[in-house]
């Protein structure tokens, strides 16, 4: 701010006996800090209009009756993962996966481990024991057109508790799981 701009402003707002270098200077402060919250409120308000825009865009995305039938035919796909995971049999599970589906993880090292889905029907078949009281839910799914995020948290399946992140993709009209990631929770 210039000084003439500062005098004018002082001399139009501040009676000539409280001109005290003092108080001009508390009271500039003020006006300052007035215009800095009004400034601040006024972004807060724009970024609350950014934040509903953009919801209003992804609803207009996938709503409604759509959205709950593919949110369905996810939840279908996903929970012949969870009862294949229960059962110890890849079979019951295969179908929901892509035949080029991946799963990777970080090992015990750090390192990343992983590759083709068939590794997960292989230590299904093999590793798992039937756990059918074992609990697991589907946490979150998220759509957005033709692909879609999921996440599963379970409990003491085969003894071992993990959370599942996968991707799907709608492909010829079906919902499959094209890639996983897990986190395996330490036994407690």
């Amino acid at each position: 701010m210039s000084d003439a701009f500062l005098q004018l402003t002082i001399n139009q707002y501040v009676p000539p006996f409280v001109r005290s270098n003092q108080l001009k200077t508390t009271i500039l402060k003020s006006l300052f800090f007035v215009a800095m919250v009004t400034g601040l409120s006024a972004t807060a308000q724009a970024e609350q209009q950014l934040l509903r825009d953009q919801h209003v865009i992804s609803d207009q995305t996938l709503s409604g009756p759509a959205y709950v039938q593919e949110y369905k035919a996810i939840t279908e796909v996903l929970n012949k993962y969870i009862e294949g995971c229960k059962q110890a049999k890849s079979s019951i599970m295969k179908p929901a996966f892509s035949k080029n589906a991946t799963m990777f993880s970080v090992g015990d090292d750090g390192k990343l481990v992983g590759g083709p889905i068939q590794g997960l029907f292989n230590g299904i078949d093999k590793d798992f024991r039937p756990s059918l009281d074992a609990q697991a839910a589907i946490t979150r799914i998220e759509i957005v057109g033709s692909a879609a995020s999921a996440r599963i948290d379970a409990n003491d399946m085969s003894g071992i508790s993990f959370t599942d992140f996968f991707h799907l993709l709608k492909v010829e009209g079906k919902w499959t799981v094209v890639s996983k990631i897990f986190y395996t929770h330490p036994n407690q």
